[in-house]
């Protein structure tokens, strides 16, 4: 008996890591929107029986963050104009509401990790550095939500990070990143004056302004031609 729990725990193990090493990769956009790939080749890469892959798999497809078909050929669902402006509403609506449940928690020693964050932020942006962007991004915005160890509100918004972090990977990947604007100086801000109002208006602005752009840039395709239809 005590074998078998033993068994059991180090699967549990091994499944939670592989779960975590996928999200990672999605939220980081290592997962390319359009490029499936299968099971077997996904637990070769990284270094695991297919198993804990499958179970991993499986509980992101539940969380609409991958898809996966009869042939166990994985990939990340195809975003449609409507699915991405629910995501946004989304993300709108949730993520400032995270903040400002956040705020009463969070500390000057936490501005001090979140300016050190967007320093780096900002190196990343300068230099073009897109994953380092987005890894630090990532980092910021859930160094303020996890404040309030939520257990509605956090693990809602992190599903919505990985329904769209592929895309914003690839979009950052295509045009750079010189062109964001950083409100997170806004934010933390706000964090150190204790307006709540002014935390959420930050995190606001810094979801819409970003996502406008990874928006005119995934679907700028089909959208032209339908301005050289009215044209006509």
């Amino acid at each position: 008996m005590a074998a078998e729990q033993a068994g059991a725990g180090a699967r549990e193990t091994m499944h939670e890591r592989v779960y975590r090493e996928l999200r990672s990769r999605l939220i980081g956009g290592q997962v390319v929107p359009g490029r499936a790939v299968t099971l077997r080749g996904l637990a070769s890469e990284l270094g695991v029986s297919p198993m804990p892959v499958r179970e991993a798999v499986n509980r992101l497809v539940a969380e609409r963050a991958l898809t996966m078909t009869p042939n166990r050929r994985i990939s990340v669902p195809e975003m449609s104009r409507e699915r991405f402006d629910e995501l946004v509403t989304a993300r709108e609506r949730l993520e400032p509401e995270a903040a400002r449940r956040a705020l009463p928690f969070l500390k000057r020693s936490d501005v001090t990790r979140l300016r050190k964050l967007d320093d780096e932020l900002e190196e990343h942006l300068h230099t073009g550095n897109v994953e380092g962007y987005v890894a630090a991004n990532h980092a910021f915005h859930f160094g303020i939500y996890r404040g309030s160890d939520s257990q509605v509100l956090v693990p809602l918004v992190e599903s919505l990070w990985l329904q769209f972090g592929p895309f914003m990977r690839l979009v950052y990947g295509r045009v750079g990143t010189s062109w964001l604007v950083d409100y997170h100086e806004q934010a933390m801000a706000a964090i150190l004056d204790r307006d709540a109002d002014a935390l959420a208006e930050a995190i606001r602005s810094d979801i819409l302004d970003g996502m406008q752009h990874i928006g005119n840039s995934v679907f700028e395709k089909e959208a032209a031609p339908a301005r050289r239809s009215g044209a006509n």
